[in-house]
């Protein structure tokens, strides 16, 4: 009798593996960071030799943990940063490039060139997505033109493309398996949404050849099993999901029209359309939510390429702080008369902006203006943006028919009890934070679960679902009024700055 699935949740900044028990609660916790690389302005790094060291063993450390064989676990569900992209041999496993991450700008000056092209009304029909660095198929194009002999090797079928779960599943499978799951292919630029199919012209456009891509199943699938040798006997890999999209599925988002908000190194907002695409009239994404039984269900995104990295950039960048969690005594204590924005645009803005360009700026500086301020701004960034994303997806859903009007948030910044309270004041919405915080691990664990019987159906998990606490909005309306005008004001200044720069470079 299995008593466990395992999840594993590769991330941005670190390799994490949860084991959850049937009734859905965290039994054991390993948690390793690695290495970020930033070689130029604007591009990031991992090595995906790292990414695989920390998986395995952070698996090991959970299993001793819980003092779990691998026959005690039903399955594997593996949930990961969605868009880095990673190509590696075909006879060694060996990645031919660093990993490139989904924060990195480097393709801009490519997308710009697809854009003038006319290629964005194409790419955006078929994919849902827009041309911008963010999505892997620009930087797998990279790859192929950059690296020495990479698109000869690839046209030879030497060599596979994958984003960092095929990446972990070809390893863990010993190279017997090159797979994807839907979610996952949806963030390429190369998947079209509609068909279900790696779609031709995409490929055409980014001069990607079809060996290098990977077979693309439901995200409750049969994945193959683990090599007997990594865990002590094989484990079956039956769920798969990009890191949003699982945490979409841990919170119980199955009904269309309710709404998660993911607070981590980025921040993710997905609305559940159902089992319509919905087409973005404000430069939202249309991707795919889940797909199981060959059913795919659809969300609007919005992604916001800065959150927790902003508390991050005090701590490592600025030296003021020297944990995360000092952040919101900071902030409880800043000067109230002064209104500080951090528009945290380090590596361009995300949506409904799109601006590659753009790059931070912090308006509103005094004499006055100390650490407890800037502390304040990183956080209050974060609901600004917040704010930005779900106005625009009340436009393209039609007004306010979201789930119980509530937004469901998860991820390390929502610990902080300050910040969800700010969120709900300047969103003016109800923010519920759930019980298990671990919700995007929750997400891959649910997903292999059902796979291997030993979760129930959707609709059951859904019942499930417990609640830490709801922060209900405290703000009076002018003084949101006021800030949030501030707030478009700021990331006004800092698109025409971006703008401007962009015209002196192109002179």
């Amino acid at each position: 009798m299995t008593e466990y699935v395992l999840a594993i949740d590769q991330g941005t900044t670190s390799s994490r593996a949860i084991l959850f028990d049937r009734e859905h609660r965290v039994r054991a916790v390993a948690q390793k960071e690695f290495p970020q690389h930033f070689p130029a302005s604007g591009w990031v790094e991992h090595d995906p030799e790292d990414l695989w060291a920390t998986v395995v063993e952070t698996c090991r450390a959970a299993l001793a943990e819980a003092g779990a064989r691998a026959a005690d676990v039903a399955g594997i569900g593996i949930t990961n940063q969605r868009e880095t992209t990673v190509v590696w041999e075909r006879a060694t496993g060996k990645a031919i490039h660093n990993a490139i991450v989904w924060q990195d700008r480097r393709t801009a000056d490519l997308c710009d060139t697809l854009r003038r092209a006319g290629h964005e009304t194409e790419a955006r029909s078929r994919t849902g997505l827009l041309i911008d660095p963010y999505f892997a198929g620009t930087k797998l194009a990279w790859i192929l033109n950059r690296v020495p002999g990479a698109r000869e090797r690839a046209g030879q079928g030497e060599l596979c493309f994958g984003t960092v779960d095929s990446f972990l599943l070809w390893r863990l499978t010993g190279g017997k398996v090159h797979a994807t799951d839907a979610t996952n292919a949806s963030r390429t630029l190369l998947w079209n949404i509609h068909s279900g199919e790696w779609d031709p012209v995409m490929r055409g456009i980014l001069e990607v050849p079809e060996s290098l891509l990977p077979d693309v199943r439901d995200s409750a699938a049969d994945y193959g099993e683990t090599l007997p040798e990594l865990f002590g006997g094989p484990i079956r890999v039956l769920g798969m999901a990009g890191d949003q999209q699982a945490a979409c599925i841990g919170q119980a988002c199955f009904e269309p029209g309710m709404i998660k908000s993911t607070y981590g190194t980025g921040c993710f907002a997905l609305l559940n359309t159902g089992p319509q695409s919905v087409t973005s009239r404000n430069r939202l994404l249309t991707t795919v939510m889940m797909q199981l039984d060959g059913k795919r269900t659809y969300a609007l995104e919005g992604s916001i390429f800065v959150a927790g990295a902003a508390v991050q950039w005090l701590r490592d960048a600025m030296g003021l702080i020297a944990t995360a969690g000092e952040t919101q005594g900071l902030a409880e204590t800043a000067d109230a008369a002064q209104d500080v924005y951090l528009v945290p645009a380090f590596v361009g803005l995300g949506a409904p902006y799109w601006d590659a360009q753009a790059r931070g700026a912090i308006y509103g500086l005094t004499r006055a203006t100390g650490p407890r301020e800037f502390a304040r701004a990183a956080l209050e960034c974060v609901a600004y943006q917040t704010r930005d994303l779900l106005d625009a997806m009340r436009g393209d859903w039609g007004g306010n028919d979201f789930g119980a009007s509530v937004l469901r948030c998860d991820g390390g910044m929502v610990a902080s009890d300050w910040m969800m309270q700010f969120l709900a004041d300047i969103l003016d919405t109800p923010v519920d934070r759930p019980d298990t915080l671990e919700t995007t691990a929750l997400g891959a664990a649910y997903l292999a679960g059902y796979r291997a019987g030993f979760y129930p159906a959707p609709a059951e998990f859904a019942r499930d679902w417990r609640l830490d606490r709801r922060f209900e909005p405290a703000m009076t309306e002018p003084v949101r009024a006021r800030k949030v005008a501030g707030w478009r004001d700021a990331v006004r200044r800092t698109l025409t700055t971006a703008s401007s720069g962009a015209e002196r470079g192109a002179a």
